[in-house]
This record gives C-alpha cells, sequence and structure tokens, in this order.
C-alpha cells in the first residue's frame, strides 16, 4: 500500500473526522514510529508504521458504519458538550464502532441528520466544495412578503464574515423556495446547496421572521421517511452508493 497522509488514514480508522483529525496532527497529539508528527502533508503507511494518535497504536482502518437518525429538538450535534447539554450521541446505541455527526444541526432543528466513521464521505459532504442539496421544512411566525421570499431565492447577505473587515458579510447561494402551507405562519419547503451555521434562520431575520420549527428532511438521495424522533437506522448498500455518487457528481460540476 503507497504511503497516505496522516489525516487520512486517522480518518479511516474511524478515530474522528479528516478535519478533526489535521487539528490532532498540528496540535503534536500524533507520532510516527515514535518521533511526533505536525506536518500536514506527512505521509505514512499504516501496514509498515507505527501511528499513534494521544499514545494510542492505530489498528488500521474500521468498518464503515452509517447512521441515519431523526434528531429530535433539544440536542446538540457534537460528541461531547462541555456545557453538559444533550447530545445526538446520547440517541445512538449499541452500534460497536466510534462515529460522529456529519454536519450540524443546532440545538433547536430536528431532522435528517448522518453519522458515520467513513472520515473521507464525511470530509467531502461537509467541505464547502460539496453542493449535495438539503432539503428543509420552515415554519415561520407570520406571513412574508412574496417579494422577500424571491430574495431569498436569489441570494442575500448575511452575517459578519469572520475576518480583519468586519463590515464584511457572507452571501448566500441561490435557493429553491416553495410554498407548502398557507396560514397565519405558513410552512416552506427550502432546497439549498451549501449549509452555512443557522443559514435558514438568518435567511428570515433578515426578512423580519422568526423561524418557529426547522426540519431537514433529505440529504442528496437520502430521505428521512416515517422515522420517530430520536430513532435511528442503518443506511442500506444502494443508499450509502447513491449518496457517494451524489457526492462525486456534485464535485465534478462544481469544477466545471
Amino acid at each position: 500500500m503507497p504511503p497516505q497522509r496522516l489525516q487520512k488514514i486517522i480518518a479511516a480508522a474511524g478515530v474522528t473526522s479528516r478535519r478533526k483529525a489535521e487539528e490532532l496532527i498540528t496540535q503534536g497529539r500524533v507520532s510516527v514510529n515514535g518521533q511526533t508528527v505536525t506536518e500536514l502533508g506527512s505521509k505514512a503507511d499504516l501496514q509498515k508504521d507505527h501511528i499513534k494518535v494521544d499514545g494510542k497504536l492505530l489498528q488500521g482502518a474500521e468498518r464503515h458504519v452509517y447512521l441515519l437518525l431523526n434528531k429530535p429538538k433539544g440536542y446538540v450535534t457534537t460528541v461531547t458538550d462541555p456545557e453538559r447539554r444533550p447530545t445526538v450521541m446520547d440517541l445512538i446505541k449499541g452500534v460497536g464502532a466510534r462515529i460522529y455527526p456529519v454536519g450540524r444541526l443546532d440545538w433547536a432543528s430536528e431532522g435528517l441528520l448522518l453519522l458515520t466513521n467513513d472520515g473521507e464521505l464525511a470530509a467531502k459532504l461537509t467541505h464547502a466544495s460539496s453542493h449535495v442539496p438539503k432539503t428543509y421544512l420552515v415554519k415561520i411566525a407570520g406571513k412574508a412578503k412574496e417579494e422577500g421570499i424571491e430574495k431569498l431565492r436569489r441570494g442575500i447577505k448575511i452575517g459578519a464574515k469572520p475576518g480583519p473587515r468586519r463590515l464584511e458579510t457572507i452571501h448566500t447561494a441561490p435557493s429553491q423556495i416553495r410554498l407548502m402551507k398557507d396560514a397565519a405562519n405558513p410552512w416552506y419547503e427550502i432546497k439549498l446547496t451549501e449549509g452555512r451555521n443557522n443559514q435558514i434562520r438568518l435567511m428570515f431575520k433578515h426578512l423580519g421572521k422568526l423561524v418557529e420549527k426547522l426540519k431537514r428532511v433529505r440529504i442528496g438521495p437520502l430521505e428521512l421517511g416515517p422515522l420517530r424522533p430520536g430513532a435511528f437506522r442503518y443506511l442500506t448498500d444502494e443508499e450509502i452508493e447513491k449518496l457517494k455518487r451524489a457526492i462525486k457528481r456534485s464535485s465534478e460540476s462544481k469544477r466545471v
């Protein structure tokens, strides 16, 4: 086996995601044959080299596990929480593998959440270049004007972007929005090809509207379906292949 980047090896072993593996390397928590490695470009061969993370020897790639969870409101999408709030990991029992959530749904949001120990897939799905569409059902407080919704469809500027220029803002990509239920507090279906933090809530805040409920119902070819809140299921082989193909197509179309 040819040498591979350390972060890819660590992610494949199910320790953490590739992005977090990069942090472990730069923090000096990874060693190869007894030597601490801190450069992200470093490579190793798991079959020949002794690779340790926090002093623990890697045993090779774990069997990849892919779970679909219907995240309920009141859970944070992290493995652990310093504030001791409930995390989505509290809902996962009897899996027998070290998995972690892919992407985020905030504390008040619900719906489809993918969890896996496939670091490569997780990195591709959450990377900025991945434009796999995600679909949400959103209930807002009070009716929004159609011209405001049209602005959201075209893309708007929201929030402050971290950086030296305080006035710099983020411009959202165009999105598909359709009215699902016309009521005093209407429901919309929103399809995004990006996933910025609290994006949908900030989009409606731009219109002066509060999001009352937010539920993700689809990621690419994956559908939430009739899964009760707090329950999870394993992806089928067909679903895994469809998801991988969707990621590949999205990345290729972005390059074109």
